[in-house]
């Protein structure tokens, strides 16, 4: 009889960026770096505000009245606006949050294909993905129109189920075993996309997802800031 070895496909490791990979909200810190750059633009919109005003609003939704403040700007406008401020921001010394970086490398070193999942979106992303060696991005994707600028709507916001949602169907498209995959984040809108592998990770101190972490009995580790590199100066 003839025995035919089967390949085993990599793991995924996702990885929630904000608050996980890098110490900071992306979209708030990037917003700021924008506003320095077009005061004239930026005046005309309102400033960031997770509060709502009478009553509490969905962070889908949240998302969404984020990204209509850049209606009408050029998506290469803000593909080059988005490499310049991550540039600035590697640079940091407490920029990332050290413990996932680790996280991030050793995964990739052991063969797993690495994802980013969040609600940011891809012109933030991308230059972080090159840095830190992730092939694929799962995010809240902006409508261009066919002139290439953009209308200010999203196709879907990626916050809370819709980062399971799109975590499950790369595992399946990748044809992997959830069980066989890992996943961090941060925030209570993760705990979706952690109960959706096998192996998930809570970043810091959130009480709700501690709670999840006790009871379930998932690793925890700390959300300390640092550089991009262990070895910078």
């Amino acid at each position: 009889m003839t025995t035919v070895a089967t390949r085993t496909r990599p793991a995924l490791a996702f990885f929630d960026v904000d608050e996980t990979v890098i110490a900071a909200k992306s979209m708030i810190a990037f917003w700021d770096h924008w506003m320095r750059r077009h005061p004239a633009w930026a005046a005309a919109r309102a400033p960031w505000s997770d509060a709502g005003a009478a009553a509490p609003v969905d962070r889908a939704e949240l998302n969404r009245r984020h990204y209509r403040r850049y209606a009408g700007v050029p998506l290469a406008t803000l593909q080059a606006a988005g490499r310049l401020w991550y540039d600035g921001y590697r640079r940091g010394e407490a920029a990332f949050v050290r413990p996932v970086v680790d996280a991030v490398a050793a995964h990739w070193a052991a063969g797993c294909e690495v994802v980013l999942v969040s609600g940011s979106m891809r012109p933030l992303l991308t230059p972080l993905a090159r840095d830190v060696g992730a092939s694929t991005i799962l995010c809240t994707e902006l409508v261009v129109g066919a002139d290439g600028v953009l209308t200010g709507e999203v196709h879907r916001p990626m916050i809370g189920d819709a980062k399971a949602e799109a975590a499950v169907g790369l595992m399946r498209e990748r044809g992997v075993d959830a069980g066989k995959c890992f996943a961090y984040g941060d925030h209570e809108s993760d705990l979706a996309l952690l109960r959706s592998v096998g192996k998930p990770v809570v970043v810091g101190d959130s009480p709700l997802l501690h709670e999840a972490a006790q009871r379930y009995g998932w690793p925890v580790t700390p959300a300390r800031p640092g550089p991009l590199r262990a070895d910078s100066p």
